[in-house]
């Protein structure tokens, strides 16, 4: 049997502990997205089968399988890292169910600020009344003009007044400051926009992943990633987490280190802050209006 890496963990839940093989292998490649291999499995891939669902039954008790309603917003502009780190994580949680929430009428593709197009699953009308996971990842332009549409920014409150957990990556903070879920509460942001925070009344920290209560925000773009597994270790406690972390590989080492202020050449910090200094200055413009 030849498996992806999301397979190695899809599709193996708690009530299925004593279930055949076949029906294990057919809903691990459903999780995978291929068809499941013909012919019956021997005795042995069956033994082996068991003896893995055991082990991870052991490992993650009743956090194996839940239920987690999650939305994530789609408009035109997003920052497709932002979305696509956390997706991937989410994506893993045998049970949850992810649904990838489109601003426009239709389940038309929605275009990222570089043009890498994502397909919704429903509309705002039709999303769920109830999450357990509420998400916006940022952009620029696009970010703003979700910030000015009447109709968005209702769904953004109303939803965020029942989730369990609001949260944003990046700029998607902004969204969450206008929506007046931020004031009092720690957060943080890219850092281009950190700093108007404090206009929409949060308290700015400087962290990759700041937790407020029921509020967790992300910093910039790659910082999506840290947030997905600070958030999954919330869900579904340390193992899982780590599993997954394991799966993905993620032992980060960048052959450039220059991902702050702090780090980046005092030439190209100079340049990169008079570039954004604008677009600080149109998010600062919507904390008033």
């Amino acid at each position: 049997m030849t498996l992806d890496r999301r397979a190695l963990l899809g599709g193996i839940t708690g009530a299925a502990l004593l279930t055949p093989y076949i029906a294990l292998e057919k809903a691990m490649a459903q999780h995978a997205g291929h068809t499941p291999a013909a012919g019956s499995p021997s005795l042995e891939e069956q033994q082996a089968m068991a003896a893995h669902q055991q082990s991870m039954q052991e490992l993650f008790g009743e956090n194996l399988f839940r239920n987690e309603q999650i939305a994530m917003l789609l408009y035109p502009g997003f920052t497709a890292l932002d979305l696509v780190g956390p997706h991937y994580f989410f994506a893993c949680l045998f049970g949850a169910k992810v649904h990838l929430v489109t601003t426009g009428a239709d389940l038309a593709p929605v275009a990222s600020d570089l043009g890498l197009a994502i397909s919704p699953t429903v509309t705002l009308e039709d999303s769920p009344a109830d999450l357990d996971v509420l998400f916006f990842p940022g952009g620029t332009k696009g970010t703003m003009d979700v910030m000015r549409s009447e109709r968005v920014m209702a769904w953004v409150k109303d939803r965020a007044s029942r989730a369990k957990h609001i949260t944003s990556v990046c700029t998607g903070s902004m969204i969450l400051g206008k929506a007046g879920l931020l004031k009092g509460r720690c957060a943080t942001s890219h850092w281009a926009t950190f700093p108007v925070l404090a206009d929409f009344g949060a308290i700015p920290v400087n962290q990759r992943v700041v937790k407020d209560g029921n509020i967790l925000t992300g910093a910039g773009v790659s910082a999506g990633l840290d947030f997905a597994i600070a958030l999954t270790e919330q869900l579904r406690g340390r193992d899982y987490a780590e599993a997954l972390v394991l799966q993905a590989e993620y032992a980060p080492e960048p052959p450039i280190i220059a991902g702050s202020m702090a780090t980046a050449s005092a030439p190209v910090g100079s340049m990169m802050g008079q570039m954004f200094a604008p677009v600080a200055e149109q998010f600062r413009a919507l904390a008033g209006g």
